[in-house]
């Protein structure tokens, strides 16, 4: 006797910006399907598909996650975050007026994704967690100074192919309180470079 097929949709409920949207999806729509083609939150953006660039992060439970690789289905019973619900009603979020006010952004098809990991970024930053360039990691030393390198290392799963990595700098610093990096801080230098040559090795490093 053959086993009896296995189900390939489910009827599920998903909490979106405090909304609950009940969906009947297959089992392998992505979250990011899900937002843009069931739900039609298109501020989440579709980018390589592939986990890599970091256009499509979304919030899931305050944590980010690249919604492009998040089943639909797994993604039932927890509150999820867009961009769309970042600002309360026609106040902006903080991050999204920082990036507004240092125009961390060109063409914006990034942004959305930006600013929501820089969102859950400074939470991490300050509840106390580390970076791979974090000098001291002990809890007890609490929060590391947000420097311009360590937010760039925060933010590296979001590529910007404009190149606005110096503004998005600023503006994470601005909204996390920190000191704003000049646009020379903001740039890692390479050795023997110069001038635009630096700009161009510093967005390469940040990619």
């Amino acid at each position: 006797m053959e086993p009896a097929p296995s189900p390939t949709y489910s009827t599920i409920t998903l909490n979106i910006n405090g909304e609950k949207h009940a969906l009947s999806v297959d089992h392998r729509t992505t979250l990011l399907d899900a937002l843009r083609e069931r739900l039609d939150l298109t501020g989440t953006k579709k980018g390589c598909d592939q986990g890599q660039c970091g256009a499509c992060t979304v919030l899931i439970d305050g944590r980010r996650a690249v919604s492009c690789l998040q089943l639909a289905v797994a993604a039932e019973g927890h509150e999820i975050t867009t961009i769309e619900g970042m600002a309360e009603g026609e106040r902006l979020h903080p991050v999204q007026q920082a990036f507004l006010d240092l125009d961390g952004y060109q063409c914006g098809y990034c942004t959305p994704g930006q600013i929501c990991s820089a969102v859950a970024m400074i939470e991490e930053h300050a509840a106390g967690w580390p970076s791979a360039v974090t000098d001291d990691v002990r809890p007890e030393a609490g929060p590391p100074p947000l420097t311009a390198e360590e937010i760039r290392e925060r933010m590296s799963g979001n590529l910007c192919r404009c190149g606005a990595y110096v503004s998005i700098v600023q503006a994470v610093a601005r909204a996390a309180g920190a000191p704003t990096p000049q646009p020379a801080q903001a740039v890692p230098a390479a050795a023997g470079n110069s001038g635009s040559d630096n700009a161009t090795a510093g967005k390469e490093a940040a990619a």
